[in-house]
């Protein structure tokens, strides 16, 4: 069975290989080092420490295994893929919400790379879907569970990064 495709930014590939860098060398190292020091109490029957440590080694292993096939299936995007004025798979777009008036404005990324705080929504995502393939200028709608939210586009850009692709 094929894995999914994991589509990213080359900012979010860099943030994955950075973290993936921490846990195998840093973190790995510390959880080491607190078994071994959990295990010089004695008796791991009873020994928090040492669960703990034991807890925290399976999640950093598990978290490991589940960077290493995002960045295995990983594939760049930094929309110039999209057609010229138009949202898609890296793309910040600006947004008026017609009801209050405010200014948003979000990249759009794929579900792998996903933050709100960061405005960077997934293209999966109701607003993200809605966006997709539109020009500025355009409405669109998005049901979400406090009701109907309206925006329109106000402007459309690519990162500033010009991205080469991943080999290999």
């Amino acid at each position: 069975m094929k894995e999914k495709e994991v589509l990213l930014t080359r900012e979010g590939l860099r943030k994955l290989e950075r973290e993936l860098e921490e846990l195998k060398t840093v973190k790995r190292r510390k959880v080491a080092e607190r078994i071994k020091q959990a295990l010089e109490f004695g008796d791991i029957s009873e020994n928090s420490e040492y669960d703990d440590a034991k807890n925290e080694q399976a999640f950093v292993e598990g978290r490991i295994a589940t960077v290493e096939r995002l960045l295995r299936n990983a594939r760049v995007v930094d929309g110039s893929e999209t057609e010229a004025g138009k949202v898609g798979l890296g793309t910040w777009v600006r947004l008026r919400d017609l009801d209050t008036g405010e200014e948003l404005e979000y990249m759009v990324v794929g579900s792998a790379e996903a933050d709100p705080m960061a405005s960077k929504i997934s293209n999966e995502s109701p607003v993200g879907r809605a966006l997709m393939g539109q020009e500025v200028g355009a409405h669109v709608s998005v049901q979400v569970p406090d009701g109907l939210i309206r925006y329109e586009i106000i402007d459309i850009r690519l990162p500033q990064e010009t991205v080469e692709p991943i080999t290999g």
